[in-house]
């Protein structure tokens, strides 16, 4: 943490954050008599440059990881990264790792458009499949979770986490990574109570029903975090855990996102499971995006106890604040992503309760003798290693040349790093199960039973009075 009186220096005792706030602006602008500059060129950040020296020699002293996180990525991934480049190149500094709070979109073709829960007009190619191609390398590690907004057919392949591309890499539908010392959870996707209590029973290609129920958050997937002991540094969830704005100024959240404020007073804008594993985990971070506005808070757990700073980010548009710079206690590396060993051992543990229907997950049966399942992952990543599997394509990557797309619906792949993973658990490939036909009730909830969060096209975006009917807390 940031020592006090620097912290009071730098004006951060509310947010309890760093010193880099991220958006970027077409019209370079400066303002006198100020600590705060304003540097421009395409995009501009804000700093406290009569602190920097000290800010500096603090960090040195303490070896601190400098973290970018963003908001939502919408498939923007130039925009940030050229945003990144810049901060670093202006304020000489380094930027060691980038998280995403989802809608991430990893489209690697046409074909995976199909996935994509985004209206027609939204769907475009975006500039991921240049990352996933080889075109281009992300110029920082990245790790991501997913939204509402993805190529499901895609992650679905990486259910247990990988590589989506080279230096890219997805947390899973919940996952914890160790990245140098920090240690990193994830959980994706929403909260819809109607499909919480379900198996991962969708398959591609999806229809109108399954395009949306595929990214509800599952009880299975919150169980196996909510087995967590070892402490989290880091947790990252695209929707807000609920109640999170009683522990920031909600009152000044509303002046700008008026539509929140019934749900705030009601106690319904957020999700329950990120609530229970924000109480459980109780990590020193928490982010979040999905409502397109930025907010931070404070939970104090207990009296005098541990704290999780709470910080969400907006998506990638001009002058919208969609990237944070936040410094870390860390050792001084190597920074790379390593599989952490309690998880994995959660994982083998709990496999075998799997839920891949309708059917609810019936936990109840399994004992988690914990201390042995380490030892037994303990000793196997000595021998294999704690790296994930390299990355690999599954699919032909976009080619802007071709007029017409050459891709065609080919199932759902087994891709090779989820095959060596569940090698290194010694656990069998279930993803590409069938649904069994007894599960499958008569019909499925019509698409319009489905109330999602939040459109990729906001209140603050509309087009020709278009109107957002869209409730944030199903």
């Amino acid at each position: 943490m940031v020592a006090a009186p620097l912290k009071l220096l730098l004006g951060l005792e509310n947010e309890g954050f760093s010193f880099v706030d991220v958006g970027h602006s077409y019209q370079p602008k400066a303002r006198k008599n100020s600590k705060t500059l304003y540097c421009d060129s395409l995009y501009r950040f804000c700093f406290w440059d009569f602190w920097t020296p000290l800010l500096n020699q603090y960090c040195v002293q303490f070896k601190r990881m400098k973290i970018a996180v963003e908001g939502c990525m919408h498939g923007d991934l130039d925009k940030v990264y050229d945003t990144i480049k810049y901060i670093e190149n202006t304020r000489n500094i380094k930027i060691d790792l980038l998280l995403c709070c989802g809608d991430f979109q990893a489209v690697r073709n046409e074909k995976d458009m199909d996935s994509l829960n985004v209206p027609p007009k939204y769907r475009e190619m975006k500039s991921f499949w240049k990352y996933y191609s080889g075109q281009e390398v992300a110029p920082v590690p990245t790790i991501f979770i997913g939204g509402n907004h993805e190529a499901s057919n895609y992650l679905w392949e990486l259910y247990y986490g990988g590589w989506a591309a080279p230096n890219i890499y997805f947390l899973g539908f919940a996952g914890v990574v160790k990245f140098g010392n920090i240690r990193i959870g994830g959980l994706s996707g929403i909260y819809n109570a109607r499909n919480y209590c379900l198996g991962h029973h969708e398959r591609p290609p999806y229809n109108d029903n399954t395009i949306r129920s595929v990214y509800h958050v599952r009880e299975y997937d919150v169980h196996k975090l909510m087995h967590l002991e070892d402490p989290i540094d880091i947790f990252l969830s695209h929707d807000w855990p609920l109640g999170i704005t009683d522990f920031g100024n909600w009152q000044q959240l509303v002046r700008y996102k008026k539509h929140f404020k019934d749900e705030i007073q009601q106690g319904t804008l957020g999700s329950k499971p990120a609530a229970q594993l924000l109480e459980k985990l109780k990590p020193s971070y928490w982010f979040s995006a999905h409502l397109h506005c930025k907010f931070t808070a404070l939970v104090e757990h207990e009296e005098g106890g541990r704290v999780t700073k709470f910080l969400a980010l907006d998506k990638c548009l001009p002058g919208r604040k969609f990237l944070q710079i936040v410094d870390i206690e860390s050792d001084p590396g190597p920074y790379e992503v390593q599989y952490d060993e309690e998880w994995l051992a959660i994982t083998r543990k709990l496999n075998c309760v799997f839920p891949l229907t309708l059917r609810r997950g019936d936990f109840g049966r399994t004992q988690l003798d914990m201390q042995d399942c380490r030892q037994w992952v303990k000793s196997r990543m000595e021998d294999r290693g704690a790296k994930p599997c390299e990355f690999s394509q599954t699919a032909p990557p976009h080619k802007p040349s071709d007029s017409v797309s050459n891709t065609t619906f080919s199932g759902s792949p087994r891709n090779p790093q989820t095959v060596s993973f569940l090698e290194l658990l010694d656990l069998p490939y279930v993803l590409d199960n069938a649904l069994d036909s007894r599960d499958t009730p008569t019909s499925l909830p019509q698409k319009d039973d489905y109330s999602e969060d939040i459109p990729i096209e906001d209140e603050d975006d509309l087009e020709d009075g278009e109107p957002n009917n869209e409730n944030r807390s199903s």
